[in-house]
């Protein structure tokens, strides 16, 4: 009796027939599209590279900055006043309450030091990019750069200082130098050290970042983009003497451009820095010399001579220290859209 098999049950060494057209032996998938290649993107150009597309969205973002640093020197206004009121601190003709030159100080550095997150929250919300393209163009401020920045800067800022002894005094007579004491200069020291590079780099934000990237999205040449902000920068310090207005230009155009061709703010920062803190921390030694209104714009001829040519080598041997170390100068974007490239390094070179 012969007993049929059923194909593929009753004999389990055998696969069963498939169903259906036979299967193909291997399954095909297109190939991923390419990645748009790396371009290299100077620091002036960073919002157009990181941000998002509109040309308005430099000019809203700027009103946004102004706007929030209004608001931020409102805010330390008010709570100055709040302050007076609890302490009971003494008024002065205007009804305002009376600090001392450390605490009037105190107050006029720290609303400009919150200009700062303002300007961060600004790139991040209005131009929609990394909030540390502002700092440099690897996305954020480098802290051994700017270490080194500031060992180049204390010496020049010494000698500015220096300079500005040695001069003679200007037409008029200076201010009586007369030791404040050492309480009063350890505390107005202390209040110093700790506000000053927040304001001195929060200029430095406003100015050489946001304004001079805030420009750059709209022209390539460096030199349209620190023109501008050196400018505005100057005027900012109000008007003092001509040799004052020139020698804020000369500075806020030196410290543009070597914020481009460094590739963040961290120079210009170091300088700042250490040139507003030496001169104010001699200022708090004297005997009221922190309540005076003289700043940089009353600046005379012979002291422009000494300061620039100071400022002029510091960026020099900047500019040799960032080509010997190899700092990154340009952020490696894809097709000038998206994020930064994490470690990227470009050696310097001329801007487009």
């Amino acid at each position: 009796m012969t007993t049929s098999h059923t194909y593929g049950v009753d004999d389990p060494s055998r696969p069963p027939a498939p169903h259906g057209p036979p299967l193909p032996t291997s399954l095909w998938y297109p190939p991923p599209a390419p990645t748009p290649p790396a371009r290299p993107v100077p620091y002036h150009r960073m919002a157009r590279a990181a941000g998002a597309d509109g040309w308005w969205r430099p000019l809203l973002g700027t009103a946004v900055v102004l706007g929030g640093a209004i608001i931020a020197a409102v805010a330390v206004l008010v709570g100055g006043e709040i302050a007076g009121a609890v302490l009971d601190r003494p008024r002065d003709a205007a009804g305002n309450p009376v600090w001392g030159g450390t605490g009037d100080t105190a107050l006029a550095l720290l609303s400009l030091a919150l200009c700062i997150p303002v300007v961060l929250l600004a790139a991040r919300w209005v131009q929609r990019r990394p909030a540390g393209t502002v700092s440099s163009v690897t996305g954020a401020l480098r802290w051994r750069w700017l270490g080194l920045c500031l060992a180049v800067a204390l010496p020049v800022s010494g000698a500015v200082l220096g300079g500005s002894l040695l001069l003679p005094a200007p037409e008029g007579g200076g201010q009586e130098m007369t030791w404040a004491g050492l309480s009063p200069f350890l505390i107005a020291l202390a209040t110093l050290c700790l506000l000053v590079p927040f304001q001195a780099a929060a200029e430095e934000y406003v100015f050489r970042g946001w304004l001079s990237q805030a420009v750059g999205a709209w022209f390539r040449s460096p030199w349209v983009a620190v023109t501008p902000q050196a400018v505005l920068f100057a005027a900012a310090h109000g008007w003092g003497t001509p040799w004052g207005f020139v020698d804020l230009v000369v500075f806020g155009l030196v410290a543009g451009l070597l914020t481009i061709h460094t590739g963040g703010l961290e120079a210009a920062i170091a300088l700042h820095v250490l040139n507003n803190l030496l001169a104010m921390g001699f200022m708090a030694a004297i005997a009221g010399g922190l309540e005076s209104d003289e700043t940089a714009a009353d600046m005379d001829g012979l002291m422009l001579a000494v300061d620039v040519p100071l400022v002029v080598l510091y960026a020099a041997v900047v500019l040799y220290l960032a080509r010997r170390r190899g700092v990154s100068t340009r952020g490696l974007h894809p097709a000038e859209r998206g994020y930064p490239v994490p470690g990227a390094t470009t050696a310097p070179g001329r801007t487009p």
